[in-house]
């Protein structure tokens, strides 16, 4: 086959994996495996946080499907006033880890991720390995903890520090969800995990 029509078929085939990354809607949000399955760039995004930042990464994907069920432009609800108009956005949290402005911004400069994009899967997972890693450092949160970790994450450090999560019981029942989500999905992934290693690293 002609040199020229192998460049055009890589192409294509590069371009059709972009399109699907960036459209990719998991089939299931409860089954790890599936998720990754289903788009293994996901995976390798994931393990590529997990050795930068030491957190698993069943942690960092079950905050991330409490923050937004894995919706790239996931965003609060617009309030309406009268039902008619809408009013501002009660916090700037966007994209699949929910991030806020200025905790993005402190993460692109302390990263070096500079032009991340919230609706970025891989830049998403990053954040969420990001922050945990500093939560670790700052406040002594194992990078394990899946239930203190969400608190710290929702509340911000300076709030996990003064314990605002005491005075707010449906938090707290939120936490413990995320902590349940954080086991279920390390069971599964124990189970297909080899399997996901071996076709990412086949790439190469």
């Amino acid at each position: 086959m002609p040199t020229r029509i192998l460049k055009v078929i890589c192409v294509a085939i590069c371009l059709t994996g972009l399109a699907a990354c960036a459209t990719y809607r998991p089939a299931s949000t409860t089954d790890l495996c599936v998720i990754f399955r289903g788009n293994t760039d996901w995976y390798e995004a994931a393990r590529d946080a997990r050795d930068e930042w030491g957190t698993p990464i069943h942690l960092m994907m079950a905050i991330m499907q409490q923050e937004s069920h894995f919706v790239s432009d996931a965003q609060p609800q617009r309030p309406w006033f009268l039902g008619i108009i809408p009013l501002p956005r009660n916090s700037s949290a966007y994209g699949y880890a929910q991030a806020k402005d200025e905790t993005w911004d402190d993460y692109i400069r302390g990263s070096g991720n500079s032009g991340a994009d919230r609706e970025d899967f891989a830049d998403s997972i990053d954040f969420i390995g990001w922050y945990s890693s500093g939560t670790h450092r700052a406040l002594n949160v194992s990078k394990w903890d899946a239930y203190g970790q969400y608190l710290a994450y929702h509340e911000g450090r300076g709030g996990y520090a003064r314990k605002t999560y005491q005075k707010k019981a449906w938090l707290e029942k939120v936490a413990a969800k995320v902590r349940r989500r954080s086991e279920q999905y390390g069971g599964q992934l124990k189970a297909c995990q080899q399997d996901l290693d071996d076709q990412v690293d086949r790439w190469f």
